[in-house]
């Protein structure tokens, strides 16, 4: 699937997630799947716990992960001792 097409997987409504992107259809936020994977699940693992997901549904939250930090300005967590 086309980069282009992947962003329509993820939606945001009001009335779902309190308007986080989620994957359309569900609601399973995008930050949801990216801290699974941060913790170590597997692609293989998240699309076996939630039927109906698709590699491409996981895909569109990295996409969209990306796309929304390359908009943000990271500050530091913890200032480091010189």
């Amino acid at each position: 699937m086309a980069d282009e097409h992947l962003p329509e997987r993820i939606a945001s409504d009001p009335n779902v997630m309190a308007g986080k992107p989620v994957i359309r259809g569900t609601c399973l936020t995008v930050a949801y799947i990216l801290n699974l994977r941060a913790h170590g699940a597997t692609e293989e693992e998240i699309l076996a716990e939630y039927a109906g997901l698709t590699p491409e549904d996981l895909q569109a939250c990295y996409l969209i992960g990306g796309m929304a930090l390359d908009k943000t300005a990271l500050l530091p967590l913890k200032s480091e001792a010189a």
